[in-house]
Order: C-alpha cells, then sequence, then structure tokens
C-alpha cells in the first residue's frame, strides 16, 4: 500500500470504531461524506440511514477488523459485528470508497458467523477460532 492507501485505511477503521464501538455521533459526523452513498439492501440511504441504524442497535454492538487492504480510492475490510441481539454475529466485508479523506460510498456482504458445526471447511470464518 503507498501511502495515501494507508491513510485511507485508518480513516476507515478510526470511523469505523467511532460509530460502532464508541457510539461517538457528533465525532463520527467529521468521517462521512455529507454526499455518502450507502449501496446495503438493509441500510436506508445516505448517512443519515446509517447513523439511525446505529442508533437502534443494542449498546452490546461491537465491531472487531480482522483484515483490511486498500485499492486507490477503495478500502476492503473484513470484520466481525457481535452483539447485535441475533442469534449469530455478522462476519462482513465492506468496501469503502473513500473521497477528499472522507468516506463516500460502501457496499457490503454479510454472512451470519458460523459455529465448528456448521462449519464445511472445518475453519472459523473470522480469526484463528470459533465463536463460543
Amino acid at each position: 500500500m503507498d501511502k495515501s492507501e494507508k491513510r485511507n485505511v485508518q480513516i476507515v477503521l478510526n470511523a469505523f470504531d467511532t460509530l460502532f464501538n464508541r457510539r461517538d455521533y457528533a465525532a463520527a459526523e467529521r468521517f462521512w461524506s455529507p454526499s455518502y452513498i450507502q449501496h446495503s439492501a438493509h441500510i436506508p440511504p445516505g448517512g443519515d440511514g446509517l447513523f439511525n441504524l446505529i442508533k437502534a442497535m443494542p449498546d452490546t454492538l461491537h465491531y472487531e477488523n480482522h483484515v483490511a487492504a486498500a485499492s486507490g480510492d477503495f478500502i476492503i475490510l473484513h470484520g466481525r459485528f457481535s452483539g447485535l441481539g441475533q442469534r449469530a454475529a455478522w462476519v462482513v466485508g465492506d468496501i469503502v470508497r473513500m473521497e477528499d479523506g472522507m468516506l463516500a460510498e460502501h457496499w457490503d456482504v454479510i454472512q451470519d458467523e458460523a459455529t465448528r458445526e456448521q462449519s464445511r471447511s472445518g475453519l472459523p470464518m473470522f480469526g484463528e477460532k470459533f465463536p463460543d
């Protein structure tokens, strides 16, 4: 990764931590572009749609990143959202397009995290171990 890509990765990781883990909405606003485009089917449009969704989530919501990569203005994250109040955590591939140092556009692919019993490969979907 070049210097700009490393900076963008750090911005996205800081944005995710600020919004999803610290739930500091005022600080998180500085990371998202006012013209933010949301492609996720389960999230209403724009930054308001994302922020309102997170405000409605349980206080136990937590994001943990496993892998981050960059290609130009695109950042790809492999992470886990736990504490959702659902039977399984989500393992998520997030793709973010950066513009002028802000999160400008987002896509994701979400899958419930498999247990050891559910994993046909015998390998965890996230990190080195299966969920408890």
